[in-house]
């Protein structure tokens, strides 16, 4: 099923979509998030028309455990590679929030951060990462998904309540009320089938292969294809990608 399938159902009916395309903005918490879990998913969305942009909340600079990789290095190397990763599947526009890595507070701060970016940009469509307790049937989920995810979720409404953030409107962002959805990738409990080309999942493969000081010799071509032809197989595609749909 395709993310435009709503807009391009709109048009045929005649209604007035001014000519704009569909703005799917992707936030995760950390640089290589969105390669693990949907970048095929990405390029799929993006070879259809729709606008992708992606906002993480951190570089990413404590991701990196040895003396010889310090955070400050390690946040430039890991934001160089996230604009590459970007770019390969066809985003153009990437930000970042600046939160401390692995210490991500969930609170009204990061939840203001995310509203400023969701009225500024105006999505239709928001995607994140599981935020559950564990990933799978006993793996803890990592803190900073935790409480970045949570609070998309919840930045969400509060883009689109006038009186949540009121400072915001003195920098000139009404309320966005747009997202009437979140999808949710890498939960085991998923409702969403999107189903990717091969040429998508060859460009999600080379995207998580540019993450090279974090992944190491990870096979990132299991990781990405086999992930997505097991997907797709329950679907009857030969690739897919799933998610949880969260409806607003």
């Amino acid at each position: 099923m395709s993310c435009c399938d709503a807009w391009l159902e709109s048009r045929r009916q005649g209604q007035a979509v001014a000519e704009e395309r569909h703005r799917i903005l992707v936030a995760m918490a950390h640089p290589g998030d969105v390669e693990y879990s949907c970048a095929a998913a990405v390029a799929q969305w993006i070879s259809e028309g729709c606008d992708v942009r992606y906002l993480l909340g951190t570089r990413g600079e404590a991701g990196m455990d040895t003396p010889e990789w310090p955070p400050e290095r390690t946040a430039r190397t890991r934001e160089v590679e996230q604009r590459c990763a970007a770019d390969i599947v066809g985003v153009n526009r990437v930000e970042f929030l600046n939160h401390s890595d692995g210490r991500i507070l969930y609170g009204e701060s990061l939840r203001r951060d995310l509203a400023r970016v969701i009225r500024r940009v105006r999505p239709h469509r928001i995607v994140t990462l599981n935020y559950d307790l564990n990933i799978g049937a006993r793996h803890m989920n990592q803190a900073d998904h935790r409480a970045f995810g949570l609070a998309v979720l919840d930045a969400t409404r509060d883009a689109a309540a006038r009186w949540i953030f009121p400072e915001l409107l003195n920098e000139g962002l009404e309320p966005w009320g747009g997202v009437k959805e979140v999808y949710v990738a890498a939960t085991a409990d998923r409702d969403m089938v999107v189903e990717v080309s091969g040429e998508c999942v060859d460009r999600a493969v080379q995207a998580l292969r540019t993450h090279e000081s974090y992944i190491g010799d990870l096979d990132a071509d299991g990781q990405v294809r086999t992930r997505a032809r097991e997907m797709g197989r329950e679907a009857c595609y030969e690739y897919a990608v799933n998610f949880r749909v969260i409806e607003l």
